[in-house]
């Protein structure tokens, strides 16, 4: 990595608490500049604006919150893999000051700033695709019952934790998460296909000259 590169991805890691915590409109310039100790004319060295810096620094957080909460996933069945999901996310706070990035940028930019709206929509679009995946793998490995939709299944986790996530940092304690956690295990538990099922499977996939 050059040293221009290294500085780029400097400014980005300083700023991102300051995004994070105040929002793409409450961070200004000048509170970038204090933080990395750069002129005006050393950050637009690096970045042409604003709105491309708080597009890398968004990048950068969700990528930074993804792997410390949602990263690789241990070998195992679907459920095993949701259960973790869940559990992570609960156990594991945001690697950033302030929260999660993703429901703190989905606020900050409800109502304006198209780059990092799509930048959203499309981290949330990656989370839900990761869910659908193990669902699926688990509905034709036949551990999920074959009655689940895998959308539904991501929309649900999805919101019940970031809907929790949201009253706990109001009210100011974990009931919530733990309240979400519990009901999402109810949830996985309805979704595990039954013993019988999961034999039929094994048994349709087991080659016909194999007692």
């Amino acid at each position: 990595m050059s040293k221009g590169e290294q500085t780029r991805q400097a400014i980005i890691e300083k700023a991102a608490p300051l995004f994070n915590q105040r929002g793409f409109a409450g961070c200004s310039m000048a509170d970038i500049m204090e933080a990395t100790g750069l002129e005006k004319g050393g950050l637009y060295r690096h970045f042409s604006s604003k709105e491309e810096l708080a597009a890398e620094v968004f990048r950068y957080a969700m990528q930074t919150a993804f792997d410390a909460r949602l990263g690789d996933l241990p070998e195992g069945d679907a459920i095993t893999k949701l259960r973790l999901m869940v559990e992570r996310f609960v156990a594991i706070p945001s690697p950033l000051p302030g929260g999660c990035p993703l429901l703190n940028t989905a606020i900050d930019t409800d109502d304006g700033n198209p780059i990092l709206l799509t930048l959203v929509k499309d981290a949330l679009a990656k989370w839900k695709s990761r869910i659908r995946r193990i669902v699926q793998q688990g509905i034709d490995d036949g551990q999920i019952t074959r009655s689940a939709d895998p959308q539904s299944v991501a929309n649900l986790i999805i919101s019940t934790l970031e809907g929790a996530l949201m009253i706990t940092r109001l009210e100011g304690n974990r009931r919530a998460l733990h309240d979400a956690q519990s009901s999402l295990e109810s949830l996985l538990t309805m979704l595990a296909a039954k013993p019988a099922a999961r034999l039929r499977k094994q048994n349709r996939r087991r080659p016909s000259h194999v007692k």
